[in-house]
């Protein structure tokens, strides 16, 4: 897959932080001497771990090379690894694993969140936010273009759902902690809705394009968010974006 467009993703920064802010206040760790950001893309979820334990040793993880130059150029005193999330081991048990907006590209959660949890200490948080906008017709929309212009479904897989991870964490020896937050976008335009996607979700579908079948398949989803979202009498458009949040303290 190509690489990650730091600029891009940060053109919506403020409304990418903001859940990643929210996770981070239902954290209800004192201190935290070793946190790792798993994810933690061009650093502005790590930017606020290090405003919250400003003494803790903190590792940011991703395996997006210009998304690490952005994050290592904002936080030098942060510790920045190229790294998958799967592969990833930290040399000491952790007090925090924060993944905000990172483990929904990520498979096997009956696995993988279990795994996660061994590598914290006892009373130590595994504190995740992942968009679930798999049904959101931002999304469907994607997959319908695909289907209609016969492209390989390319899209991540549905989340388990609240239940499952309620199990899956619990069965792990954690107290979970879990809640479903719709936010409410403004946009300026149904353009504007592919700046947003074009940074994430959108990435993998045009990824094996060329440049004609780019302009093709944005053409037609371009259409089909004209149907799907009305605008408001301002002429501004909401975008409604579920997020799933999920804080999980290991049990002694």
């Amino acid at each position: 897959m190509a690489d990650w467009n730091p600029s891009l993703y940060l053109q919506y920064g403020a409304e990418r932080t903001r859940p990643a802010a929210e996770l981070l206040a239902r954290i209800s760790l004192d201190e935290a001497a070793t946190i790792v950001d798993l994810g933690c893309g061009p650093g502005n979820s790590t930017a606020l771990l290090k405003h919250r334990w400003p003494c803790a040793h903190i590792t940011g993880v991703d395996n997006s090379p210009a998304m690490l130059v952005e994050a290592r150029t904002a936080l030098p005193d942060c510790h920045f690894v190229e790294a998958d999330i799967r592969q990833y081991k930290p040399g000491q048990p952790l007090s925090l694993i924060y993944a905000n907006a990172s483990l929904q590209w990520v498979p096997d959660h009956y696995d993988l969140l279990p795994h996660l949890v061994s590598l914290l200490k006892l009373n130590g948080v595994l504190a995740i936010q992942m968009p679930d906008n798999w049904l959101e017709p931002t999304h469907v929309a994607m997959r319908e273009v695909a289907l209609e212009q016969d492209y390989p479904d390319r899209g991540r897989e549905p989340l388990p759902g609240v239940h499952a991870y309620y199990d899956i964490l619990s069965e792990a020896g954690c107290d979970v902690d879990i809640w479903r937050t719709t936010y409410f976008h403004k946009m300026s335009s149904h353009q504007a809705i592919i700046d947003w996607v074009s940074a994430t979700g959108l990435r993998p579908w045009l990824q094996e394009l060329n440049e004609n079948e780019q302009k093709r398949f944005l053409k037609r989803y371009h259409e089909l968010l004209e149907e799907q979202y009305p605008l408001q009498e301002n002429g501004q458009i909401l975008l409604a974006f579920p997020r799933l949040f999920i804080v999980a303290q290991r049990q002694p």
